[in-house]
């Protein structure tokens, strides 16, 4: 996985409308955050600061555990750097999501799963801000909200933490048949 270090620098695309960060060694990473998005601070350059580096390592420990590859738990890290810095405050949209029978407060980076009426899909949580939290879409396969609108892989949305239970990671044993 990427390494960060003092070399890296955020910087917004006017030709591609993208925020981006320059990694160094010719290599460029495009954010998967809207522009519409955005913070204003984010069509500015912006160094890749201390603090970036601990959120990317916390992200990055926290998702470990996915099933994803190394690269797309890369991109997964990034983005969600990339959302707690410079994504724009929004309005919960917890009606896609089913209400939970207790109260969770889900951690910074946290593996949570959400369910629609059509399916389940993991996120990370990139924000709780008390009563709600932002969270960033960590499969790659899609998740139907309703009967037209869908999340992907590293979509935002803010839901309210009635709609969170964690995560429960399935463990797979082998078993074999004795007699």
């Amino acid at each position: 996985m990427l390494k960060p270090n003092n070399s890296w620098k955020w910087y917004f695309d006017q030709q591609h409308n993208s925020l981006m960060l320059d990694l160094g060694n010719e290599m460029v990473f495009r954010v998967a955050i809207p522009a519409k998005l955005l913070v204003t601070c984010a069509l500015e350059d912006n160094t890749f600061t201390v603090d970036d580096a601990s959120i990317y390592q916390t992200f990055k420990d926290r998702i470990d555990n996915l099933d994803l590859p190394r690269a797309r738990k890369a991109e997964l890290a990034l983005n969600a750097v990339a959302a707690s810095r410079f994504h724009k405050p929004m309005m919960p949209k917890s009606w896609f999501f089913k209400t939970q029978s207790h109260g969770y407060e889900p951690e910074l980076g946290e593996v949570v799963t959400l369910e629609t009426e059509t399916g389940t899909s993991k996120f990370i949580v990139i924000e709780n801000s008390g009563s709600a939290s932002l969270c960033m879409m960590a499969e790659l396969d899609t998740l139907a909200l309703n009967s037209t609108k869908e999340m992907k892989y590293c979509d935002t949305i803010k839901v309210m933490n009635d709609r969170i239970p964690p995560f429960v990671e399935e463990l797979h044993q082998g078993l074999a048949l004795v007699g």
